[in-house]
């Protein structure tokens, strides 16, 4: 049974600009995400990784996000990062091979499971939860049955896919995870986001846990 009194995290990724930083450190979010990944169309080059996270206040984590992507282009962006998030194939090893803590996202495929996943990725700090799309290794906009997730799990669950306003409170309620991540769900466009929508989500989650606390007392 998971302690009525847990916190939900939340994590504002795919930020490409100054004022959308700003706006989701105002809005209360935890973690901040910054997609290094060329593939994506919020991606940001290094340089615009360094003026972004130069931003981040202290007590805020910035996390980047790497795709199956050379070790050196990893190591210079870790200057700029707290966190390590990782969604390609990236072997354990790998993804311990750096300074940094690190997530491994997974696509839940049919044929995933997450218990043996979460024992090979035992050094991970948290597994992302993402729908699968054969062609993206995220951002697909789309949400997965949540009733897959096993609430005893070894790993802090991070759910991402598909979260808006609209579903965050249903989703926290139903899967109870450590934090939850969103990036097209608070945008105007890829990579531009809505200040009203990140306050909106923010808002969402902290009364879907204000909701859940009274029931239980």
């Amino acid at each position: 049974m998971s302690n009525p009194l847990h916190r939900t995290r939340v994590k504002i990724c795919g930020l490409t600009r100054p004022e959308d930083v700003d706006a989701a450190v105002a809005a209360g979010a935890d973690a901040l995400g910054f997609v290094l990944w060329p593939g994506s169309k919020r991606a940001i080059d290094e340089a615009r990784l360094a003026e972004l996270a130069a931003r981040v206040p202290a007590f805020v984590t910035r996390v980047g996000l790497f795709v199956d992507q050379e070790a050196s282009l990893i190591e210079r962006a870790s200057a700029h990062l707290d966190l390590l998030q990782f969604h390609g194939d990236e072997s354990p090893a790998f993804c311990a091979s750096f300074t940094r803590p690190w997530l491994k996202a997974l696509r839940m495929r049919d044929d995933l499971d997450l218990h043996a996943m979460a024992e090979a990725y035992q050094g991970a700090q948290a597994l992302l939860l993402d729908a699968y799309r054969p062609d993206m290794p995220g951002g697909t906009g789309k949400t997965f049955d949540w009733s897959r997730i096993p609430a005893n799990l070894a790993k802090p669950v991070i759910l991402a896919g598909g979260l808006t306003p609209a579903n965050v409170a249903q989703a926290i309620r139903a899967v109870r995870p450590f934090a939850v991540d969103v990036s097209g769900g608070v945008e105007r466009a890829p990579g531009i986001k809505d200040p009203h929508r990140i306050d909106d989500f923010l808002r969402q989650v902290f009364l879907a846990q204000s909701t859940d606390f009274l029931d239980k007392t």
